[in-house]
Parts: structure tokens; sequence; C-alpha cells
């Protein structure tokens, strides 16, 4: 799977393209959170939204664990040339692969029911790395109703999204669980998708 966003310009540039010295930026692995400082603000004549939103999709498409090429459309033959691989462009490396519940997951924040609210040492464990699921103990507040298998929006102490899952329970139990160890996971890896 690929996802290919034609753009006026060659890709995502180390400065402003307009500038000699700017180089194409072609490969990006991971969530590079500091392309923001790198990238034209401009928006191309025919777009709705610059380089800022394209690369912001582009991380998140490439979290899902599908690769990205940003490459410019005004040239002749683009897609036969970035498939032969002879284009200069700028092209998001997947993370690993993530299962199709988790994909449908990520797409389903505004149908979200609830808003479970995590301690910083649950957010630690989660955005590790390593296959934890949410446990009870590191939740603070449950901050509206859901049902068992509805999606759930897991925030930090700021509120700020840390991700999404499927409840398994409602948040009756959950409330009387909240801070308690040694409890069934709210949500389990297998149905955790985190932003």
């Amino acid at each position: 799977d690929a996802l290919i966003i034609l753009s006026n310009v060659n890709g995502i540039y180390n400065g402003d393209p307009k500038l000699k010295g700017s180089k194409v930026i072609e490969e990006i692995k991971g969530s590079a959170t500091n392309l923001a400082s790198f990238i034209s603000t401009g928006k191309s004549q025919f777009g709705r939204g610059g380089m800022v939103t394209k690369s912001t999709l582009a991380q998140k498409v490439a979290k899902l664990g599908i690769t990205v090429h940003i490459a410019n459309g005004t040239k002749d033959d683009v897609l036969t040339e970035l498939l032969a691989d002879k284009l200069i462009h700028t092209k998001f490396v997947p993370e690993k692969s993530k299962s199709g519940k988790k994909k449908w997951i990520a797409h389903s924040e505004t149908t979200a029911k609830g808003i479970v609210q995590l301690n910083n040492g649950a957010k630690d464990v989660l955005t590790s790395g390593k296959a934890t699921s949410l446990l009870p103990i590191g939740i603070i507040a449950i901050k509206s109703d859901f049902l068992k298998g509805d999606i759930i929006k897991i925030v930090d102490e700021a509120e700020n999204l840390i991700g999404l899952g499927i409840a398994e329970y409602g948040s009756d139990k959950a409330r009387e669980r909240i801070g308690l160890k040694k409890q069934k996971a709210l949500v389990h890896y297998d149905y955790l998708y985190l932003s």
C-alpha cells in the first residue's frame, strides 16, 4: 500500500524551496515532529492546504503502516518515475504495519463515546513503544459515559489526545476501578491506537 500526494514542489525541503541551498528531504522515518520548522506555509494555486497539512497527513498515514510519497505533480511522467525510483521526492517510511482493526480505530475519533483521562505515568507507559494495555491504575478520571465495545478517547492530564481504544467494559465499572491495581484492562493493546 502507498499514498502518493502530488504538489507543486518536489517534496519537503530542509529550508525554503525558493532558496538556492535548500534540498529535498528524501526520506522521513517515524514521527519527525520538527518538520514544521522546514516547511513553507504557502499554498499552491490549486491546493486547499499547504505542505504543513500534507506532511501532517503523511505522518498520520505512515503511522498506520502505509508508505507515503510527496512529489511534484507538475512534472511529466511523475508517477512512472516515482514507481521506477528515479524521482527526487520525499518518502515517509511507514512504521510497522497496523492491524485492520487498529486502522479502523484510528479513524473513529468522531464516533468516540467516552473520554478517559490518564496520569502522566500511564501516558509514559502507553507511549513508550512497548505493547501495553490501558489499565485502571493509570486512570484519573472518566470524563463521559460509555458502554462495553464503544470507542473511547484517551487523553492526558492536560486533556491532549493520546489515542483511541475499544472499551472492554462500561464507564460504570471503569469508575469503580479508577486507580486500582490488578484489574482487567479497560482497553486491550490489540484494540488501542495511539495518535
